[in-house]
């Protein structure tokens, strides 16, 4: 599928960043243009002072720095600074070059990843001095000829995560105390691996409680009852909540047809994509895209 906006960012060689896996820049003045919204194929992590509005998919958040904020390459995002004067860091790094089981692990519970919590957290002055010596390091790891520069650049990531951590804990850390929370942990999980639907020709394998259950080898009505029971909705709400948060990012951030979008969230014709989108949104998906 191709993007609507696949702007190159300002200060980052983009050729580089995909050849090597990562990159990392001082931060400068902002542009005279923002950062233009769109999905984009790395996670990006920064620690910036000045007073910024980021549209993170749906959310538009204000900031006053020090910030440490993170952005996930599935969910839409843009930038626009509006003070003329800021300092910090950004690093950004692909999926694949932050591998290995333990740093996988890491990341799926990090902020750059973590669904329901907030992309950005503010940092006092010793946090702030903390996590500029990170980047700072990095940056300077990035700009040398160190043989072995990207293990090094991983380590001060994983350091970047793991404070992140402790001074933003997770919101939502499962217990799970029961089988209901276990089950439906996993049916979040498996629902959440679907997307984003990024390529011609892919199509959501998973999209009734009855497919999940059959995924997860449990009876439907056990999986029902369960996440009925831990999160006080049906698990078909569940389901066509992020299918439509998935057909809105693909209206407003690629060129493909409704057809194709249609196509691609597994729906056989796309009357039945409309009416499904209207009866969730209150609008149609032209109607939306407009």
């Amino acid at each position: 599928m191709k993007p609507k906006h696949d702007a190159e960012i300002p200060g980052v060689n983009m050729s580089e960043l995909r050849l090597k896996g990562f990159r990392a820049h001082v931060l400068t003045n902002p542009p005279d243009l923002p950062v233009s919204l769109g999905r984009r194929d790395f996670y990006k992590m920064g620690l910036v002072t000045g007073d910024m509005m980021i549209s993170y998919g749906d959310q538009v958040i204000e900031t006053d720095g020090p910030v440490l904020f993170f952005i996930n390459p599935k969910i839409p995002h843009g930038v626009l600074h509006r003070s003329k004067k800021r300092t910090g860091y950004s690093c950004l790094f692909t999926q694949s070059f932050f591998v290995g089981r333990e740093r996988t692990a890491l990341l799926k519970n990090s902020p750059l990843v973590r669904i329901g919590d907030p992309p950005h957290i503010a940092l006092n002055h010793e946090q702030a001095d903390f996590m500029a010596g990170i980047f700072k390091k990095i940056v300077s790891v990035c700009a040398g000829d160190y043989a072995h520069k990207a293990e090094l650049v991983r380590s001060c990531i994983e350091l970047i995560l793991r404070e992140s951590i402790r001074i933003q804990p997770p919101k939502d850390v499962p217990d799970f105390k029961n089988g209901s929370s276990r089950i439906t942990h996993l049916f979040f999980d498996l629902l959440e691996r679907q997307f984003p639907i990024e390529r011609a020709g892919e199509t959501l394998a998973l999209r009734s409680a009855h497919d999940f259950a059959a995924a997860l080898s449990v009876h439907v009505n056990y999986l029902n009852r369960a996440v009925k029971e831990i999160t006080g909705k049906p698990t078909s709400v569940h389901i066509a909540e992020r299918i439509v948060a998935e057909a809105k990012a693909l209206l407003l951030y690629t060129d493909c047809t409704i057809a194709e979008i249609a196509d691609a969230l597994g729906f056989e014709y796309t009357t039945y994509f409309n009416n499904y989108f209207k009866r969730v949104t209150g609008a149609t998906p032209t109607s939306f895209r407009k």
